[in-house]
């Protein structure tokens, strides 16, 4: 019996990186630069792995006094920043970015490991700290599933035309790949089942994987790999999203994928709103 194998890999929310100007501000870049390595690899929160999340985007509208108390929503809805979800994190005495990073580590993961997040502000006062992360409201306009994963899919075809680092690793311009209505349907049921249960994982709630699903479905590829994605608003985030994540952008370019099924779902009860699916196989 021939052995099927799933490669995975998971990303949130990704947006266009804005720039705060502060050409002075080493230690926060430093401290950003820091938690998006932390993020880029699977962590111990608690009881809980999270799995590897693209980098967050620095939005000069979340940076907020690092001394003082503030209202967060009172302050978001000053810089005009459209806020779904913000939660701020507070550091008195650390000397260094890679000491607030410890703090952030063994008391704050739950927050930076939160999927849900996309942007983040960090200011620094000596040493004093805040840290704000948050999510925007979705602001685009959708069709139903089956058209907005074949537009997934041309985004990714073009992606894979050019050659491309993902990370340490090179690769070369990869032929598209083609739509697939089984692994497209696949990809529709995860997207609701991570919507619906509220949850963002490769492992559905019947501990059920990619491969798992894909057979389930009636696919006879030997080969499946899957990228997830939460709260963004349009197929060209999401891959963008993705393309900023080495383990994610190496799924998308990889050679060995020839098919791809591609779907989104959304409730506005779950904490990222929209919950993105690519399944990645080959026959």
């Amino acid at each position: 019996m021939a052995t099927r194998y799933w490669f995975g890999v998971c990303a949130a929310l990704m947006l266009v990186m804005g720039q705060s100007g502060v050409a002075h501000a080493a230690e926060e870049a430093q401290l950003l630069s820091l938690i998006n390595l932390y993020r880029s690899d699977v962590q111990r929160c608690g009881k809980d792995a999270s799995p590897p999340l693209p980098p967050l985007a620095a939005d000069a509208r979340l940076l907020l006094p690092a001394v003082g108390r503030s209202d967060l929503q009172a302050a978001m809805t000053r810089s005009g920043y459209p806020m779904v979800n913000v939660q701020a994190i507070s550091l008195s005495g650390p000397r260094d970015a890679n000491a607030a990073l410890q703090i952030i580590k063994d008391s704050f993961c739950q927050i930076v490991l939160d999927p849900q997040f996309v942007d983040i502000g960090i200011s620094r006062a000596d040493r004093d700290w805040r840290i704000v992360l948050a999510r925007p409201m979705l602001a685009g306009r959708l069709g139903d599933w089956q058209a907005e994963g074949q537009k997934l899919l041309q985004q990714i075809n073009e992606a894979r035309s050019s050659t491309r680092q993902c990370g340490a690793q090179a690769f070369n311009a990869a032929a598209p790949l083609a739509w697939n209505a089984t692994l497209g349907a696949t990809a529709e049921q995860h997207s609701r089942a991570m919507a619906n249960g509220n949850f963002f994982d490769h492992q559905d709630r019947d501990g059920r994987t990619p491969g798992d699903r894909a057979e389930l479905a009636g696919y006879s590829g030997q080969r499946v790999g899957e990228n997830i994605a939460a709260g963004l608003d349009s197929p060209a985030k999401v891959v963008a999203g993705w393309l900023a994540s080495p383990a994610h952008c190496a799924n998308l370019m990889s050679p060995l994928f020839t098919e791809l099924g591609a779907a989104y779902a959304s409730d506005p009860k779950s904490d990222a709103g929209i919950y993105w699916t690519a399944v990645f196989a080959a026959p």
